[in-house]
C-alpha cells in the first residue's frame, strides 16, 4: 500500500487509462518494486506515480533501468536521484535517442 488516496488513483487512471489493461504481475508490481529498490519511500513512489502514471506500463529491463543508467552516466547526481525521479518522473518516460540525447547535446552546445 503506497498510501495513494482514492482521488490520486482516479487521476492516475484518468491520465493513463491503459493502466487498467496492464498485468499486475508482469507490469505493475515489478515497476513498483523497482522504484522501491532504488530506495524510494512509499510516499515518493506514490508521488512519482501520481505525476507520471505511465511509468507503470514501461518495462523495467527494456526502458526504465536503461533510462536511469543513461541519466546517471550523463551526470545526474546519484545522491539526489530518488528526489529527482519523484519530482520529475517524466524523465524516465522519455526515449533516450529521440529525446534525452539531443536535448543534452543541445544544452552542451550552448556552453
Amino acid at each position: 500500500d503506497l498510501g495513494m488516496s482514492d482521488s490520486q488513483v482516479a487521476r492516475a487512471i484518468a491520465k493513463q487509462p491503459s493502466l487498467l489493461g496492464c498485468s499486475i504481475e508482469a507490469n505493475l508490481k515489478p515497476t513498483l518494486q523497482w522504484l522501491k529498490d532504488l530506495g524510494m519511500s512509499d510516499s515518493l513512489v506514490a508521488k512519482a506515480i501520481a505525476k507520471q502514471p505511465s511509468l507503470l506500463g514501461f518495462s523495467v529491463e527494456n526502458h526504465l533501468q536503461p533510462t536511469l543508467q543513461w541519466l546517471k552516466d550523463s551526470g545526474m547526481d546519484e545522491s539526489k536521484g530518488k528526489k529527482t525521479i519523484a519530482q520529475f518522473p517524466n524523465l524516465l518516460s522519455l526515449n533516450i535517442e529521440a529525446n534525452l540525447k539531443p536535448k543534452l547535446q543541445w544544452l552542451k552546445d550552448l556552453g
